[in-house]
């Protein structure tokens, strides 16, 4: 398997840790280039920058998306490391030298991690013996990989003690190499649960095809708090309007994919003849693969427990 160290400050650590969020967004401020150098579930690790030369924690990878900070704020909240957006975007203009009047929603690049760790400073690890201080960014290791296998049994002990379990390496008896067994998958937070619907939907509603991401909003169609999962199959996206009604139950989505719009709106409102046009009509935007369309089973039971009717 792989891991990637990636190189942070102190003062982004500690937020995190102090608040011990259980998810994190670690940015980049560049932002425009894809970050390919994990697969999902692969462990990224945080490097301080030097002269602390430590592994300090980590994470397990679960995607990257390019995002506004308002959005990433909106999203992660103080998981992004800082205290509040005003915090988060002074800490951007320093590292891309802009300001709120040239840029005055800097868009990031946004590896999401699921299931974080922390560790104390007499837990922190030396950087592996091959570490080099030209590195800028980050570095990848691979458990085929004499250093990046010691690495790996590192962090392994680290989080066996913090009663993590996560993943087991295991040699095969011919190549004497070392392949990857994956326990359990990464656990997906609320954060990463809006990024994943908002791209999972292109960046559209999928009632209205509205484009305007600051009013779009990840919808849970069986709410977490009774049960429902954080998984894309589990959400649509949609204008914030109609996520307000949905969640209301005058509006609901059919097994068919079919949208129904309550006669209630109406009744109780004395209007909504904007929301009747779409009475019939189908989702208009929906995910691309197949296994994240709104599974029938949560859209019955909006139907049946949210829906007015």
């Amino acid at each position: 398997m792989k891991m990637y160290v990636g190189i942070t400050d102190y003062g982004w650590f500690k937020t995190l840790k102090q608040a011990n969020c259980d998810e994190v967004n670690f940015w980049k401020p560049g932002g425009r280039a894809n970050f390919k150098a994990l697969n999902q579930g692969d462990i990224f690790l945080f490097k301080l920058h030097s002269p602390k030369d430590y592994i300090v924690g980590g994470g397990f990878f679960l995607k990257f998306s390019l995002l506004s900070a308002s959005l990433a704020w909106d999203a992660f909240g103080i998981a992004n490391g800082a205290n509040n957006l005003l915090e988060l975007n002074n800490r951007i203009y320093k590292y891309k030298k802009t300001n709120r009047f040239s840029d005055p929603d800097p868009f990031i690049g946004c590896i999401i991690l699921s299931m974080p760790f922390y560790l104390d400073e007499q837990d922190w690890i030396p950087v592996p013996s091959d570490w080099s201080s030209n590195i800028v960014q980050g570095k990848t290791y691979d458990t085929a990989e004499t250093i990046g296998l010691a690495l790996y049994k590192q962090v392994q002990e680290k989080l066996r003690l913090l009663n993590i379990i996560q993943y087991s390496v295991k040699e095969t008896s011919i190549q004497n190499r070392y392949g990857k067994e994956q326990i359990i998958k990464p656990r997906i937070g609320q954060g990463a649960f809006k990024v994943l619907i908002t791209d999972a939907y292109q960046r559209r509603c999928a009632i209205t095809g509205e484009k305007t991401l600051p009013v779009l909003e990840a919808a849970h169609i069986k709410p977490y708090s009774m049960d429902g999962p954080h998984e894309i199959n589990n959400g649509l996206l949609l204008r914030r309007d109609f996520h307000t009604l949905f969640d209301r139950g005058y509006i609901t989505v059919n097994k068919n994919l079919t949208i129904e719009v309550s006669h209630r709106i109406k009744e109780d409102f004395g209007n909504g003849k904007e929301y009747y046009a779409h009475h019939g009509s189908k989702l208009i935007i929906l995910p691309e693969r197949r296994e994240q369309l709104p599974d029938p089973k949560y859209l019955e039971w909006h139907n049946e427990n949210v829906y007015l009717g």
